[in-house]
């Protein structure tokens, strides 16, 4: 004899799935002892805007070390060019975005 339907679709069986996992998710994270989530994960808040600001921190240095290894791979004459003089003033202006992010982290 089969198993009498709990959910009448396959949508309410999915919902309740997602329900049980999220649950379970919230209880192991209060056993962990780690506060509540906000209800939405993109409610503004001071801990979003530092993981923010972080991430943005990491993405600048490694396009400056990606263009720092790519402008030091170059010839002296290229570097000394109009292209290599217009990365350099790039490189300058990456430093300076890191440095305001930083200030602003700090």
């Amino acid at each position: 004899m089969p198993t009498p339907r709990q959910h009448n679709s396959h949508a309410q069986r999915q919902a309740a799935y997602r329900k049980r996992q999220t649950d379970a998710r919230i209880q192991q994270m209060q056993e962990r002892g780690f506060p509540p989530l906000p209800a939405v994960p993109t409610l503004p808040g001071w801990r979003r805007w530092n993981t923010m600001t972080q991430r943005i921190l990491l993405l600048l240095l490694a396009m400056q070390q990606e263009m720092h290894d790519y402008y030091e791979q170059r010839s002296e004459a290229w570097q000394e060019s109009d292209w290599g003089e217009a990365m350099s003033e790039r490189l300058q202006a990456i430093e300076e975005a890191i440095a305001a992010v930083e200030d602003i982290a700090a």
